[in-house]
């Protein structure tokens, strides 16, 4: 996955368009600069159809931009961030996080199989994604390792390209009735088109855990006819690799959505793996549904698929679109064979829709080679290396105006603090002095940005941090996903430490939090936000903020 393709285009009057460091068949991902607030994002161009009519191509157009806002609603620390969703010349334009890292899929292709552990901690990772997803109402539906990122250095998973996501009570970037995603991960239940839910990710993802654990999915076949056919009908024999896993992988690969492992069951179960050693058998409940409920309080939602599209409806480019009848109400076991069979005699036959539009893993599949928004981990032709930074691993404001030391962008206002600092805060954060760390603390306390100043230690920021986060479970009760990354900030030695925690009730629920150390001018600081993980995205943005705009006085 190297850069390529130099190109200088401005986006929206700020994003520069640097090098192309993706391709996959809805669009091409660039890295980019964004000029307003000085740091590097990704930009993913949606391609245009010249072949659709001019208003199919506006309905694309309002749909992505639609899809594209839900999606950055999303907050949550394995999944990728979106900043901004923009148009240029009539083309929609996604700017999200910049990873740098590689897929899962390059990781499995150059290293081979993950440990059990490993595999775990990956699963995990996911299920609490597709958890936070999911209660949004949105519907990734295209799970599977090319969509993983591991970010270098911290091995943080990130799920991405969500370009063919669906958002629960939204027509979406495919019109129903049309089949996206890709064969060897997809659910029974949506190869036939009768039925779409949480449950169909979450198949994806007991998919994925072999992979990971095998190199190869288990239903891999020669043919778009024999995956079809192994996924439906065939009996499921997960890797021996997979066996100390086994009774998640097999809970997650039940045929009947209804009696799918749940995610929350799934990741109590990989949980319990990594502190045992062994895998609880998975809980039964017949006649029930174990999957995660799309929506909060509300009844499972399932995507009815239409017989055929709408007139000048169009399956999304780089998507896999086959149309087949689906019967009505809730299909047997039978029913779904039999709709697949027709899609695999379609494929043997050449149909035009099969043939030209499934793609295997890896070949597109509705985004680009490795995720939509990485960087190499190594530098390629263009000298794109680049070593983790707090931009890197947090991204900076979506928020008007442009930060820098003693400037507050709109909507913060200049903290000149007595402990001798400045730095910009929301314009309705109150300072909090607490011994010798200062707070300043959003309404009610949901956000709170700490700073802390402090003569230089033996070992510097690193070996500082290293030492909180050694103590983290002292410190913060529940205390889990914890790494230390070494970096720079404003050319001076530092430390990023970023964790996760029960926090501080039941009631509000477990915290995220960016810890950021550096050495300037003979003091140590440190500057930390920590916020609920369904506010980590707000929190992200406080963060860069207040780093972006620190000035020692």
């Amino acid at each position: 996955m190297g850069t390529e393709g130099a190109d200088f285009r401005v986006i929206a009057g700020r994003y520069r368009l640097q090098a192309r460091i993706g391709r996959g068949g809805m669009g091409v991902v660039w890295r980019a600069s964004d000029e307003l607030l000085g740091r590097l994002v990704a930009v993913k161009e949606i391609l245009a159809d010249d072949a659709l009519p001019e208003d199919d191509a506006r309905r694309r157009r309002d749909r992505t931009f639609r899809e594209a806002r839900a999606v950055a609603q999303l907050r949550h620390p394995h999944i990728i961030v979106v900043h901004d969703v923009v148009e240029q010349d009539e083309r929609p334009y996604l700017v999200m996080e910049l990873i740098d890292g590689c897929s899962l899929a390059d990781r499995i292709a150059r290293h081979g199989p993950v440990t059990p552990a490993e595999a775990a901690r990956i699963g995990i990772a996911l299920l609490s994604a597709l958890d936070t997803a999911h209660e949004a109402g949105v519907l990734h539906r295209d799970i599977k390792p090319a969509n993983v990122l591991i970010e270098s250095g911290t091995e943080r998973v990130v799920l991405t390209d969500f370009g063919i996501a669906q958002v629960a009570g939204a027509t979406t970037l495919t019109e129903t009735g049309s089949f996206v995603g890709s064969p060897e991960y997809t659910a029974p239940e949506r190869m036939s088109g009768v039925r779409t839910g949480p449950e169909s990710d979450l198949w994806s993802l007991g998919a994925l855990l072999c992979t990971v654990l095998s190199g190869e999915s288990p239903f891999r076949r020669d043919s778009i006819g024999g995956i079809l056919h192994a996924v439906v009908a065939a009996e499921i024999r997960p890797p021996v690799e997979a066996e100390p896993l086994e009774p998640v992988v097999r809970g997650l690969l039940e045929r009947d959505p209804d009696r799918r492992l749940g995610a929350a069951q799934a990741e109590r179960l990989l949980r319990a793996y990594l502190e045992t050693g062994h895998t609880p058998e998975a809980p039964d409940a017949p006649g029930t549904s174990r999957g995660h409920r799309l929506g909060v309080g509300r009844p499972s939602r399932t995507v009815p698929q239409q017989a055929t599209r709408p007139g000048g409806s169009e399956p999304p480019s780089g998507g896999s679109a086959v149309t087949a009848e689906a019967p009505s109400g809730r299909s047997s076991t039978r029913s779904v064979l039999l709709a697949a069979l027709l899609i695999a005699a379609l494929a043997a036959a050449g149909g035009s829709a099969a043939t030209l539009l499934i793609n295997r893993d890896g070949g597109g599949g509705g985004g680009s080679p490795g995720g939509s928004a990485t960087t190499p981990a190594t530098g390629g032709a263009s000298g794109t290396s680049r070593g983790p930074s707090p931009s890197a691993t947090t991204p900076a404001p979506s928020r008007p105006g442009s930060p820098g030391p003693g400037t507050a962008p709109s909507g913060y206002r200049t903290a000149h603090d007595p402990a001798g600092f400045s730095l910009a805060v929301p314009a309705d954060f109150v300072r909090s002095p607490q011994g010798e760390r200062v707070f300043y603390l959003s309404p009610e306390g949901t956000y709170r940005l700490g700073v802390k100043v402090a003569v230089p230690q033996p070992g510097g920021p690193q070996a500082v941090m290293k030492g909180q986060a050694a103590n983290g479970s002292v410190s913060n009760p529940g205390y889990h996903d914890g790494r230390v990354t070494r970096t720079t900030h404003a050319g001076h030695p530092a430390a990023l430490w970023e964790f996760t925690w029960n926090g501080y009730s039941v009631k509000e629920g477990a915290r995220h939090t960016y810890d950021l150390c550096w050495e300037e001018s003979g003091r140590l600081y440190d500057v930390w936000v920590s916020a609920p993980v369904g506010k980590v995205r707000e929190a992200r943005e406080y963060f860069d903020v207040a780093l972006d705009t620190f000035s020692a006085s």
